[in-house]
């Protein structure tokens, strides 16, 4: 019995190990069944999750490559439009090289031409020279048998009398030249008006590339230096402006051949002292407000002189250059003011003479427009007008008289001596223009000496502000026809050897005393 129950407890004890082992398989099949489920659900989730990684990195990717793209976009369009700009001026600079090349070639064909002329010449001369040795040798011949004088006694006797001949022949004939065009004054009024008043031309300028700014101590000059040196550079940086600062006290220099430019620069460089905020951003806005003030400033100059004179039809843009030249100067004399000033004494001597009085202004007005941008293009300021009128529209003979005004062209018409009379009578009027002290009294002493040069003469005084020579002469060496030509030689003398704006008058004074004393 006992045998038996142990049998049945071993049975009973298999059974529920086996059972148990069952249910443990069984649990571990639904745990490996569940982990595996959680398994493919990650897998699912971090499948998802790398589809959108991706196409999250794929966006950002696009997006990078589309900035970059813009970037080089904008990057190759700014190197295009200077790679234009650099070739622009490279053809500008290729046009001018080949005009000047053509020009060289014209001078060059035009000296083989007077080589060959002057090689002609020469072989004349020289066969004159054959005939005058020959007549030479035989006047040397007669005069020794019939006067007993030696060769060179008797060639300077010869030249002497012909000397005295050729001068006395040609102060008459210059007296006989004055008479006739005294005479016929009335045919040829208009002509030799305008020829006498272009004597007056003159071809001097001095400009002004410099503005001085004062400033309330020298502290300032500190803050306007800025640390390490940024508010100077930035005030250079926005108006292309060099500033100077040195020991000069209270003092800042502007330097710059740009006259606008450098009235912007005085007045923002004015502003920021008395405002006292002086940083980049400030300089920064201070120079744009200023900038665009100055402009208006510009074409309210303009029109304003182109109202005083009566002048119309003159293009907007050709306005504002004239404008512009209300900031530039000549001798310190203010070229607006300058200009305005030709076009009414133009104005005032066409009237006189029966021309059209309004084209005379128009043109003195415009005269001397390419001083407005002479510091930005290369050439002559009466070419460049020129080239900017043309420009703008104006007539051919506006066009002639600007580049005529100094003889870069020669003048064609009566206007365009007319133009360069007024611009030399508005030059060389008093008070117009500022000359040294030095250089006054030493052109007057030069004056002087340049008429003690000259044999026979006792005494030259230098009047008028050196406007005007006088030169007396010994009566018993020089005659009336003598007087005539050292009038006119110390003229020519002055007119080589200085530079002077206007006209010097040269009088010669000859004059012949009777003394005598009665006594008893």
């Amino acid at each position: 019995m006992n045998e038996y129950n142990l049998l049945i407890g071993i049975i009973a004890f298999i059974v529920g190990f086996a059972i148990a082992f069952w249910v443990k398989g069984l649990i571990v099949s639904q745990k490996v069944k569940a982990a595996e489920k959680e398994t493919s659900r990650i897998l699912e989730d971090a499948k998802r999750r790398s589809e959108t990684l991706i196409k999250e990195a794929k966006l950002e990717v696009k997006d990078r490559l589309f900035k970059m793209k813009s970037e080089f976009d904008a990057e190759t369009k700014d190197t295009r439009s200077e790679l234009k700009n650099r070739e622009r001026r490279l053809m500008q600079k290729e046009e001018h090289i080949d005009r000047k090349t053509e020009q060289f070639e014209q001078r060059e064909r035009e000296l083989s031409r007077k080589e060959k002329k002057v090689i002609q010449k020469e072989e004349k001369v020289e066969w004159q020279e054959k005939q005058y040795q020959e007549l030479i040798a035989e006047q040397k011949q007669q005069l020794e048998k019939i006067s007993g004088l030696t060769a060179e006694q008797a060639k300077e006797l010869l030249i002497r009398a012909m000397e005295n001949e050729a001068r006395y022949e040609g102060a008459k004939i210059i007296k006989r030249i004055e008479n006739e065009t005294k005479e016929q004054a009335d045919k040829k009024a208009t002509e030799i008006m305008a020829t006498a008043i272009q004597r007056y031309a003159g071809d001097f300028v001095a400009e002004r590339t410099v503005s001085v700014v004062e400033l309330p101590n020298d502290e300032m000059k500190g803050r306007i230096i800025g640390r390490e040196g940024r508010n100077i550079r930035a005030l250079e940086a926005a108006t292309g402006i060099d500033l100077i600062i040195d020991d000069t006290p209270e003092a800042v220099i502007l330097s710059g051949f740009n006259p606008v430019r450098r009235e912007v620069a005085r007045l923002s460089l004015m502003r920021l002292i008395a405002d006292g905020r002086i940083h980049p951003a400030r300089i920064e806005d201070i120079v744009k407000k200023v900038g665009k003030e100055v402009d208006l400033a510009i074409k309210e100059s303009g029109e304003q002189a182109a109202f005083d004179l009566g002048v119309h039809g003159i293009h907007n843009e050709l306005v504002k250059y004239i404008g512009r030249l209300k900031f530039r100067t000549s001798y310190a004399q203010n070229v607006l003011q300058h200009s305005v000033e030709v076009g009414v004494l133009a104005g005032i001597m066409a009237s006189e003479l029966g021309l059209n009085t309004k084209l005379a202004r128009r043109m003195g007005l415009l005269h001397d427009i390419g001083k407005a941008i002479d510091h930005e293009v290369e050439g002559q300021h009466a070419v460049i007008g020129a080239k900017l009128a043309k420009k703008f529209g104006e007539t051919p003979m506006v066009e002639h008289a600007i580049a005529a005004h100094h003889e870069d062209t020669p003048p064609n018409s009566v206007y365009d001596l007319l133009i360069q009379a007024a611009d030399a009578l508005s030059g060389a009027r008093p008070g117009a223009r500022k000359e040294l002290l030095e250089n006054y009294i030493k052109r007057l002493e030069d004056l002087e000496n340049i008429a003690h040069s000259f044999k026979g003469v006792k005494n030259a005084y230098a009047i008028q502000a050196g406007r005007e020579l006088r030169v007396i002469v010994e009566s018993g060496i020089i005659s009336d026809e003598d007087a005539t030509l050292i009038s006119r030689d110390v003229a020519k003398k002055i007119e080589e050897s200085l530079t002077f704006p206007g006209q010097i008058k040269v009088t010669v004074i000859r004059e012949t005393r009777a003394v005598e004393y009665a006594n008893k």
